[in-house]
Formats: structure tokens, sequence, C-alpha cells
């Protein structure tokens, strides 16, 4: 489930990705005389979002190596979690940075693109059900890293 997200902004060594919401923002909002996001607080959820996201690819890397050894534990709740509520953000700074252009649902005015972020916003907050509710991670997560009783 996390690895179909579309989260992961780039890892290893390779050439590093952005999630591409600074470019569909650019589109939306336009640019300032620095050709940078002309809404300096979207620019800062988008560039948190990423660097956040970019975080979340090296620790599920981690988890990944730590799951080959160990036996249970709650890091695949963590990562269920925290990847469906990334995943949820990205689509709610999309459609910020959309506006109403965010919001169609078929038919004209609404692009293709738009249409189909606009269904994929809808469909994320499936995220938080499908892994395992967010209720239920949260409580494997508390059970087993902070030792609660059952």
């Amino acid at each position: 489930m996390i690895s179909g997200m579309g989260l992961a902004t780039g890892a290893g060594s390779g050439p590093r990705k952005t999630s591409g919401m600074a470019e569909l923002g650019k589109r939306y909002v336009g640019t300032d005389e620095k050709n940078r996001l002309d809404d300096a607080q979207l620019r800062t959820k988008i560039a948190k979002h990423d660097l956040n996201s970019r975080a979340f690819t090296l620790t599920l890397q981690r988890m990944a190596e730590d799951a080959k050894t160990g036996g249970p534990s709650a890091t695949a709740s963590m990562g269920k979690y925290y990847g469906s509520e990334q995943n949820k953000l990205r689509y709610e700074i999309m459609l910020q940075a959309m506006g109403t252009s965010g919001l169609g649902w078929e038919g004209e005015p609404f692009a293709p693109e738009e249409l189909a972020i606009t269904r994929e916003w809808l469909r994320s907050k499936a995220n938080s059900i499908e892994g395992g509710t967010s209720e239920i991670n949260l409580n494997v997560i508390s059970k087993r890293v902070l030792d609660l009783p059952d």
C-alpha cells in the first residue's frame, strides 16, 4: 500500500525528484520575480511536504532493512499511518494550489488533469482506512513503542 502512494521524492544516490507540486502551483498561482511560486505560504507547505516525503522514503528503506533481521514491530503501523497522512496532505496541498480548478468532477471547463487530481484527492481519503484504520495503527504504535497495556 505505501509504495503505491506516490510519496517517494527520490532515493539513493541518483538524481533527486520532487513531487511536482511546485510546478503545479506555478501554473495555477503564478511566479514571483525570482521565478518561485508566488504564494509564500503554499511554497513553504510544498517544501515541507517534499522534505517529509524524502525522509519517509529513507525511513521506509531503513524499515525494510530492519524487517530482514527482526520480528514484529510497530514500524509497519508507523509507515502505514504516516504514509496515508502524507498522501492525504499531498492532495490537499494540490487542491489549495489549484483553487476552484481542483473541484471539478466532470466536463468543461475542467482539464483532464484537474479532474484526475480531484478524484485522487477523494480517493486518498480511503488511505487511512484500507491499511488498517489510523486509530488501529496508532493503537499498535502506542502499545508496542510505548509498551502500553492492551
